[in-house]
């Protein structure tokens, strides 16, 4: 079950899974007007599903770093377009002519605009992220004969 994985394929199926996930956070954020992290928890689910299914159905530690990896990174994407929705929000209400945009122009932006309200409740929702893709590829363990 953990020899002969695909890991090109299976980083292929945690990105669409990460960006399945960060889009659909973005997009009941954007309808709603209101962040809704338990929807985030969604992409953590995605990225090991997709990990997992692409692999093969194959496990292994390994996947599942690459998949903890991929979740990360999704949710930093998502946090990042979830701010950036309030923020162009509020710079529209304030009539400024210029807007955060996507992708971000720098490294600084990036981090800056994912700060605006980083808070404890994010960093529990990355945790129940990673959590997720660590847990859902990981090699299952078959109890002693």
């Amino acid at each position: 079950m953990s020899q002969d994985i695909n890991y090109p394929m299976a980083a292929v199926g945690a990105i669409l899974g990460g960006t399945v996930g960060a889009l659909a956070w973005w997009g009941v954020t954007a309808l709603s007007k209101i962040s809704f992290g338990l929807v985030a928890v969604v992409i953590g689910l995605l990225v090991g599903h997709g990990a997992l299914r692409f692999a093969g159905g194959k496990r292994s530690v390994g996947l599942q770093v690459l998949a903890v990896t991929v979740g990360a990174l999704s949710f930093l994407v998502a946090v990042f377009l979830v701010n950036m929705t309030f923020i162009n929000a509020a710079l529209a209400q304030q009539g400024a002519a210029w807007r955060v945009t996507f992708p971000p122009p720098s490294v600084s932006a990036f981090y800056h605009v994912i700060a605006a309200n980083f808070g404890i409740m994010k960093l529990v929702f990355l945790g129940i992220i990673m959590y997720e893709a660590w847990f859902i590829p990981r090699p299952i363990k078959l109890p002693p004969a």
